[in-house]
């Protein structure tokens, strides 16, 4: 039976925004398609549309966007913040692309702050006060700009219902928004009854109403979204003009005014649909014909909507510039083989290639259609490798490109899929330094090799079968130069005009032949573009090495990790230090930063640069500080914030008080149940371990994953036996829960690594564990004791969009809910909280660095979860 939370949270009513826009959106498609013979016309008529006037239309979308971003500026000027024309105008693109996707969009996209005006130093607030004031000065401007165009429609044109009626409940909602701002503002009837019913707002709006609007600014504003008005409606009337149709400057106001009012009511989709039917339906009603009215929307609509919309586009792709840089050509490359394969299947233009053979013998023409067919496949293939970044395939892509330019035109004069060769080639060799992983040579002479043998082995297989195969087959006695000629063709996967199969045996045997060899390109294909990943072993006078820089140089409590055998030592060649690193995916993951003097910090990071470009690695830091955040500033790197770390005050923790009462009376009931609670030095004897590796083993197979390392340890009896062990057990001796002291090389500082329990231990175990480990931390004379990380919480204030969505799957998403537990569990202990972050060289990376971490997280050949610091669920 469903809950009663289940059914409201799937009610219709929360969704009838979306409903509704769907329904209009029906009712368009209805409209449109019971006009299907108009629309055919559509088409002709845009084609033919004056080229100076289409021209006039997209300066005056340009004129459009320049006064939004004016009203946004004035804006912020009525406030008293100054906004620069650009910023306002970038503002503008991206709240307007957001709005036509978001419901109730137009307000919807007002919350939206760009990072640009973020980092710049704009409160909050402030921002919201300007863009409050920005959407004020639009609703005014349409009712100031649609009051003497009704009046003029009425009675000059007699059609004045429908824009009288949107004007009429637009006047009204002014007034209530000047009411209500002015009752919040004065803090009056309405403030009084908001605060009591929601007294957590009762600040915010406040704060929010209490800005001083200059009215002289404010009036700028005006003045800039008079301009938009305007601007819309001679855009109406230019799309007239480009058709060639009389334009008439009152029915452009009235079609532009109700076009206005439907976008302002609109609850999805930004009116699309919406618009398009009520300004077609007008226009008819004005004299035009249903397929002038249609081609008029249309053109409209394109100046007006999609390209202010693909200019938001635009403004989004140039912020994550390095992220477009990296997909575009991915999705170049996909489309020109696609284009290949469609070019090569269908006929070519009769003209064209007349004109060719006159140049050209027949036989190349059509050598050079299945090339370009080839190549098309191949190309498919190429994009995926690509979208790694791999270097070997941005050199197939390149040379397959080029190669299709020939093709395309040597097959039959196609410039225009030329043209998309030709900026395939343009934008690779523009992009070329964004691949950087290189292939393994092992691999290439591996490919190379293999490709060789099949090679000789399919065609003499080819050869030997066309050389005695029964002549009823393919109606030919083949001499050895047909069996050799025919066999190279078909390992080629060139078409061969010369073999026709007159049986079923002959059909299958082409395909017999070809599939291996289309196997063979195949593998050659993946063995050329296979990436290097060097596993370079530390040599035992290396690891002396690394224990002694870490030993004096050591400064954090996962200083103790970079040194276990899950990892690569990268060693300076110019200093004493070192990084700590894992490979997968083409990346080189290093945990935190170096090990090494201060002042050497940052030119060993450039050096680790310098050797991951060498290896065609990818570098990214795991982990890092928010202190040596600065160390990467000079390499532009990006942020991500993945969570903060939990520190407990050893000075300040007491078990005393009120707020400590549940931890003092749940050790209390352990107590008098005959729990023990003991901290064993080493060495420890060999039952010891056993039973702890029966705890382990049983929380491990609880979790049913595998076990984790990289940023924490994993179940090691050697390591175990040199480490300080806390262990909770019954009286009879029997250990229910441990957890384990590793060495911290922060100063006066203690950490622990695992921490796991039984299925049938007591609910308080891991709080008295931790409570043990306090007060032996204390009387060791520790300051500090490190708790570790608490992923995706404590990220408040989200300072770019990977953040926010990291911040929005915490909050929504049930498998990642259980890190929340795990920071208020550290939150009974914890006084300090550091943030630590991911540092990477692009957004792009995020899409395959979560699959790397993973793989330089996981141990081969063990089940189950490690229960480290980082992923403990009490």
């Amino acid at each position: 039976m469903e809950s009663p939370s289940m059914i409201k949270r799937f009610s219709p009513r929360a969704y009838w925004k979306e409903a509704l826009a769907i329904l209009v959106l029906l009712l368009a498609i209805v409209f449109f398609r019971s006009e299907r013979k108009e629309l055919s016309a559509i088409g002709p008529q845009l084609k033919q549309a004056d080229l100076l006037w289409v021209v006039a239309g997209i300066l005056t979308s340009f004129l459009f966007v320049f006064f939004q971003g004016g009203m946004y500026r004035q804006s912020f000027a009525a406030i008293g913040h100054r906004l620069s024309f650009v910023n306002a105008i970038v503002l503008f693109l991206k709240r307007n692309f957001l709005s036509v996707f978001l419901p109730a969009g137009g307000v919807s996209a007002l919350a939206y702050t760009p990072s640009r005006l973020r980092k710049a130093g704009y409160p909050k607030m402030a921002v919201r006060q300007a863009s409050g004031l920005f959407a004020f000065a639009g609703l005014l401007t349409v009712f100031i700009v649609g009051l003497p165009v009704v009046f003029y429609a009425a009675f000059r044109l007699g059609a004045w219902h429908n824009a009288a009626a949107g004007l009429l409940v637009l006047l009204v909602l002014i007034l209530l928004l000047a009411v209500v701002a002015r009752s919040l503002k004065k803090k009056g009837w309405l403030y009084q009854q908001l605060s009591r019913r929601f007294p957590r707002f009762a600040p915010e709006m406040e704060e929010l109403f209490a800005a001083n609007v200059h009215p002289l600014k404010f009036t700028g504003a005006v003045i800039y979204s008079v301009g938009v008005e305007l601007s819309g409606i001679l855009t109406l009337l230019i799309a007239m003009k480009a058709l060639g149709l009389p334009a008439s400057v009152g029915a452009a106001a009235i079609a532009y005014i109700i076009a206005v009012l439907m976008m302002v009511v609109s609850p999805f989709l930004r009116g699309l649909g919406a618009v398009e039917l009520s300004m077609v339906y007008f226009l008819e009603q004005s004299g035009y014909s249903a397929a002038q009215a249609l081609s008029i929307t249309a053109l409209y609509r394109i100046f007006e909507f999609w390209l202010p919309l693909v200019l938001g586009l635009f403004a989004f792709a140039w912020k994550g510039k390095k992220l477009f840089l990296r997909v575009f050509p991915v999705l170049l490359t996909f489309g020109l083989g696609l284009v290949n394969i469609l070019s090569a299947i269908t006929p070519p233009l009769h003209r064209r290639l007349s004109l060719l053979r006159e140049y050209l013998p027949l036989d190349t023409i059509h050598a050079s259609n299945l090339l370009v067919l080839f190549m098309g496949l191949l190309l498919l293939v190429t994009a995926a490798f690509l979208f790694r970044g791999l270097r070997a395939a941005w050199a197939i892509a390149l040379l397959l490109s080029g190669l299709s330019l020939i093709g395309h035109l040597t097959k039959a004069l196609d410039y225009e899929e030329a043209a998309m060769a030709a900026l395939t080639v343009i934008v690779l060799l523009i992009t070329a330094s964004q691949y950087r992983i290189r292939s393994s040579l092992q691999s290439l002479r591996t490919g190379l090799l293999t490709a060789g043998i099949c090679f000789i082995a399919v065609t003499l297989f080819a050869f030997i079968s066309f050389y005695f195969i029964d002549q009823r087959h393919f109606g030919v006695d083949f001499t050895w130069q047909q069996s050799l000629e025919h066999a190279g063709k078909m390992f080629l996967l060139l078409d061969d005009p010369g073999l026709q199969p007159r049986t079923h045996f002959g059909q299958e045997f082409i395909w017999l032949v070809r599939i291996p060899a289309l196997a063979t390109w195949a593998l050659l294909v993946f063995f050329v573009t296979r990436p290097v990943f060097q596993k370079q072993r530390t040599a035992a006078d290396q690891r002396a090495r690394a224990i002694e820089l870490v030993r004096v140089y050591g400064s954090s409590s996962l200083d103790h990790f970079k040194l276990l055998d899950d990892k690569q030592q990268f060693f300076s060649a110019f200093c004493e230090g070192l990084l700590a690193y894992g490979t997968a995916g083409g990346f080189a993951i290093v945990l935190e930063g170096p090990v090494c003097a201060a002042e050497n910090r940052m030119d060993l990071i450039g050096e680790f640069e310098q050797f991951c470009r060498g290896q065609g690695l990818k570098p990214a830091y795991y982990r890092v500080d928010q202190d040596d955040l600065g160390l990467f500033a000079g390499f532009k790197k990006q942020k991500l914030m993945l969570g903060q770390e939990a520190i407990v005050d050893l000075q300040q923790f007491s078990m005393e008080g009120k707020d400590r009462k549940s931890l003092r009376n749940g050790i209390s009931g352990l107590q008098k149940k005959g729990y023990v609670l003991a901290v064993h030095q080493p060495p420890h004897s060999a039952a010891m371990l056993d039973q702890l590796q029966r705890v382990s083993d049983e929380w491990l197979l609880h979790f049913q994953q595998e076990e984790l390392g990289f940023s924490q340890g994993w179940f090691d009896k050697g390591q175990l036996q040199e480490q300080v062990i806390i262990t909770l057990a019954e009286e009879a001796g029997a250990v229910k829960a441990f957890l384990n002291c590793i060495p911290d090389y922060a100063e006066d500082e203690i950490t622990y690594d695992l921490i796991r329990k039984t299925d049938d231990a007591p609910g308080a175990a891991m709080d008295a564990l931790i409570v043990k480990l306090i007060d032996y931390a204390q009387g060791q004379g520790k300051q500090l004791l490190n708790l570790g990380l608490a992923p995706m919480t404590g990220i408040t204030a989200p300072d770019n969009t990977p953040e926010q969505l990291i911040n929005l799957a915490a909050q929504k998403i049930k498998r990642f809910r259980h890190y929340q537990g795990l920071r208020d569990f550290k939150e009974k202990y914890a006084s300090i909280w550091e943030n630590k972050y991911l540092v990477y060289d692009s957004d792009f990376d995020l899409l395959q660095l979560p699959v790397a971490l993973n793989r330089v997280m996981k141990r081969a050949g063990q089940k189950g979860t490690g229960a480290g610091r980082t992923d403990l669920t009490p």
